[in-house]
């Protein structure tokens, strides 16, 4: 590692004795040590912990009350926004640790900037002549806290302006002024015309926040009841200077990796090139990422958490080649990374055998697809590196191309922007957007709920429309008002017997379709009229009861009766309430990172998908639906609370991420085994629910699998059906229902003797034919050439007999052609060294042939295959064959 000019007065630490001396220190401040939380923070609506203060957002927004009044951690965080610095500037990471104090409405301002600077100077050991700070422009207390308390000369302290130097968790509530302290690389230039930004010279070590001020949605700011400290320190940043290295990187929370991998590339990191030494440090920054975004439970997919750790892998993969690796290396360098980091975080070395089996699937996905769509993209690029004039625009890959990359070879737009940028080609990345839309506006065409029509309808409607009150959860029929009406999908005051209606009520026991669970079905009845129900939808709390008219006029005011169909909502809860349990059992018996991905509550299934790298065996199945099915024999009572969602999350109920959750929240509870935040309708005790059972399991993206199950009614449904198939087989096979599996096992070993018997007839029939085609053979040029349709033969036999006629002419040219399909051509060209000499080349030929028959192909000079779409232009492409070879050997 290279020297810093700044160390050589600096007492050397390892960073995991920055980190706890860190944690010591404020230990002895009466500050309570709270362990790291998850990269998965427990607030849905935040992809990942991005900062230190974030597990306590809460308490600093008044949410939640405080357990301790003062706290100290070392906070794993994460953020890709500066993705494409990584490696390229001296701090930027994606996975950091940042170190914080924090205060809750105890200490403020003196005892922060105190305790900040006896940490600086006596436990770090920074010289004073080294450090510089910055206040807040209007924050004249800060200022003669560091001047008078803490005797630092005013031409230490900078002023700085709101963008720099006031904090706020967003655009209203608890915000303040801040205060950082800065580290000076060359104290000898002096202080004149200081430009704290200017990172050559000066790196940030230490941020206290003084969060004293709420703003509210006017930008107006008073001040809090409470005022608290929120610090950051970057662990790495602090490491660099400690360690004297002239960046983040070469410090020991990193190097070791990047060691690894230029062992791996047969390089030394210090003679290696400035683009090899870029490429080493992404992939030393993004092995810690990949190894903790794992151990906290996120797997690769194209959503979300899953989509961040694909990018990060691919991103490793990427450099890996740059430098020369062409084996799968993430395994190898993640568990230099797990050794590093296990002693502070054990969770690492608990979940090592999940974080290589996921990388190690992972990076072999990828690495199918990687050399298909680089050689794409490089014959994509190469007409766009020619010369341009100054004055004509940069060049630029189309969207269009960048999308086919994406979605036919799964390479990651960033990925191509990448490429392109280190040869000076731009991406369009607004046209690839375009595509994006359109493939989403096509995929969701099928899904629509509510059609364009009804939508227009409802808007007309206007202030008309007030949110429907649902008494489903107690009541199955109620007495209700028609509040509006659409017919057709437009406003009514009136329908009639035979009408679609979309009818609107001022109370309803109906279930809108929400959170997976459909909508209900049942009927509306009034005096005068029935109607039908066979869905309900909801609009911005308006829920719509989508029906037809089977009797009588219904109009708007008119006074009836809605009745949910009970049979079908009793088969909906018994799935609901299963697919709950469902969860709890994989989480138990799987993994306890698995989390919900989606799901489908119907009337005759369940549909559950979860976050899993892998298939589950046949007998984790089993071991799922067995354990399901005892928690209904157990007989467990089930509830449903309203509660603060504080509440319900510090009771560890779980919430699915995505989704969007007001103050007040709707929890199931079923004791001993889950509780989740739902507001569908759930059986009152799990014995209700009688049977559960997995149908099947499989694959839907990568890191995301599905378990189709039924439950109670619906079981009963499916043995009828499966009795009826064993009766049905048992009178064709003549047999009693245990002997029909070795009946069936008898009839496959009989067809496939039948069809090897059958292929050796066809092998023999084939060798026949092609042996025939020797008569065909003609002179051309002095040179063999047999040109001829083999019918009744396969692209493998047609490459057997090619090569078997080629052998019995010893020099020469083949071409076959063949129609193994009503719409299907194959063509195949062989010649012999000999002839190629003369200027036969058999890719060049054949993909000549297999344009005439709407198809394409190439290969080597010697043997080349190709197909087609158009049998009846095949002897059309034979007699060209005839001209072509003519020409050559001829001349």
């Amino acid at each position: 590692m290279t020297s810093s000019p700044s160390s050589s007065a600096i007492t050397a630490l390892s960073g995991d004795q920055i980190r706890q001396k860190f944690l010591e220190f404020y230990a002895a401040k009466g500050h309570t040590i709270l362990p790291s939380a998850s990269l998965i923070p427990e607030d849905p609506t935040v992809l990942l912990t991005i900062a230190g203060m974030l597990p306590f957002k809460p308490i600093f927004l008044g949410q939640q009350p405080r357990t301790v009044p003062r706290a100290t951690t070392a906070q794993k965080c994460l953020r890709t926004n500066d993705i494409e610095n990584v490696g390229r500037t001296a701090r930027h990471h994606t996975f950091f640790e940042m170190l914080g104090n924090f205060s809750f409405g105890d200490y403020f301002k003196a005892e922060a900037i105190a305790w900040a600077w006896e940490l600086m100077t006596t436990v770090y050991g920074l010289p004073e002549e080294r450090l510089l700070v910055s206040v807040f422009e209007k924050d004249d207390e800060a200022f003669e806290l560091w001047h008078r308390q803490v005797g630092l000369p005013k031409e230490r302290i900078q002023r700085m302006g709101e963008d720099s130097n006031f904090w706020s968790a967003g655009p209203t509530g608890p915000c303040g002024p801040c205060s950082e302290i800065y580290y000076d690389f060359y104290p000898e230039k002096g202080l004149d015309a200081i430009d704290l930004e200017d990172d050559r010279r000066f790196i940030e070590l230490y941020n206290l926040v003084f969060m004293e001020l709420n703003q509210d949605d006017e930008g107006h700011r008073t001040p809090l009841s409470a005022k608290n400290i929120d610090t950051g320190m970057g662990l790495e940043r602090m490491a660099q200077v400690l360690q004297g290295v002239p960046n983040n990187y070469e410090t020991d929370l990193i190097f070791p990796i990047m060691t690894a991998a230029a062992t791996l590339a047969g390089l030394t990191y210090s003679r290696a090139n400035a683009s090899q030494q870029t490429s080493l440090k992404v992939i030393g920054d993004h092995s810690r990422a990949v190894v903790h975004l794992i151990a906290d439970g996120v797997t690769a997919s194209n959503v979300g958490r899953g989509y961040v750790l694909r990018r990060l892998i691919r991103r490793i993969v990427r450099h890996s080649r740059l430098l020369g690796i062409s084996d799968v290396i993430t395994p190898q360098l993640a568990t230099v990374a797990i050794e590093l980091a296990a002693p502070v975080y054990p969770n690492l070395q608990e979940r090592r055998s999940v974080i290589l089996s996921e990388l190690q699937r992972e990076e072999e996905q990828f690495l199918k697809t990687l050399d298909r769509g680089e050689k794409l993209l490089a014959d994509m690029l190469a007409p766009l590196k020619r010369p341009k004039h100054k004055k004509q625009k940069a060049a630029q890959l189309s969207g269009r191309d960048a999308f086919i990359l994406f979605d036919t070879y799964g390479f990651p737009l960033e990925l191509t922007q990448e490429i392109a940028a280190e040869q000076g080609i731009g991406v369009d990345v607004a046209g690839f957007e375009t595509c994006m839309a359109e493939q989403r506006q096509r995929s969701q065409a099928a899904h629509e709920t509510i059609d364009i029509t009804v939508q227009e309808g409802l808007d007309s409607l206007g202030e008309e429309l007030h949110p429907t009150e649902f008494c489903g959860y107690n009541q199955s029929a109620v007495t209700t008002t028609v509040t509006a009406l659409l017919v057709g999908g437009h406003p009514a005051e009136t329908a009639a017997a035979g009408d679609n209606v979309q009818v609107i009520l001022a109370q309803t026991p109906f279930y809108a379709e929400s959170g997976g669970q459909i909508g209900d079905r049942g009927y509306l009845a009034g005096t005068d009229c029935l109607v039908r129900i066979a869905d309900v939808q909801k609009q911005r709390e308006v829920f719509i009861h989508y029906g037809k008219v089977e009797r009588g006029t219904l109009k708007v005011g008119d006074r009836l009766t809605a009745q949910i169909d009970l049979s079908c909502r009793r088969r909906v809860q018994a799935h609901h309430t299963a697919t709950h349990l469902l969860q709890a059992a994989l989480k138990k018996l799987i993994d306890e990172n698995i989390a919900q991905a989606g799901s489908l509550v119907a009337f005759d299934r369940l549909r559950f998908d979860f976050n899993c790298p892998r298939a589950l065996s046949h007998d984790e199945l089993q071991q799922v639906e067995d354990q399901v099915n005892a928690w209904i024999s157990e007989s467990h009572p089930t509830s449903a609370t309203i509660m603060a969602i504080n509440e319900a999350k510090a009771k560890g109920a779980i919430a699915m991420f995505g989704e969007k959750y007001g103050e007040q929240v709707r929890v199931l509870d079923i004791p001993g085994v889950s509780m989740e935040l739902c507001g569908g309708t759930h059986v009152s005790n799990t014995a209700e629910i009688g049977l559960f059972k997995i149908i099947s399991e499989s694959g839907v993206a990568a890191g995301i699998r599905r378990i189709e199950a039924i439950a109670g009614a619906a079981v009963r449904d499916y043995l009828q059906q499966r009795d009826a198939i064993v009766r049905n087989l048992c009178d064709r096979f003549k047999a009693k229902p245990d002997e029909i599996l070795e009946r069936v096992s008898q009839l496959q070993e009989e067809v496939k003797t039948k069809q090897k018997q059958l292929a050796q007839l066809n092998t023999e029939l084939a060798l026949a034919k092609t042996q025939a085609l020797l008569g065909d053979v003609q002179t051309i040029g002095g040179t063999a050439v047999l040109i001829s349709r083999l019918d009744g033969v396969d692209p493998q036999g047609l490459k057997t007999a090619a090569e078997w006629l080629l052998s019995k002419l010893g020099q020469g040219v083949v071409v076959l052609g063949t129609q193994p399909a009503p719409a299907k051509v194959n063509l195949i060209v062989t010649a012999s060294a000999e002839v190629v000499q003369r200027g036969v080349h058999a890719g060049q030929l054949v993909a000549e042939l297999a344009k005439v028959c709407g198809g394409g192909g190439g290969g080597r000079p010697t043997m080349a295959q190709a197909g087609g779409s158009q049998p009846e232009k095949l002897a059309a492409a034979l007699d060209l064959a005839q001209t072509r070879l003519t020409a050559v050997l001829e001349s």
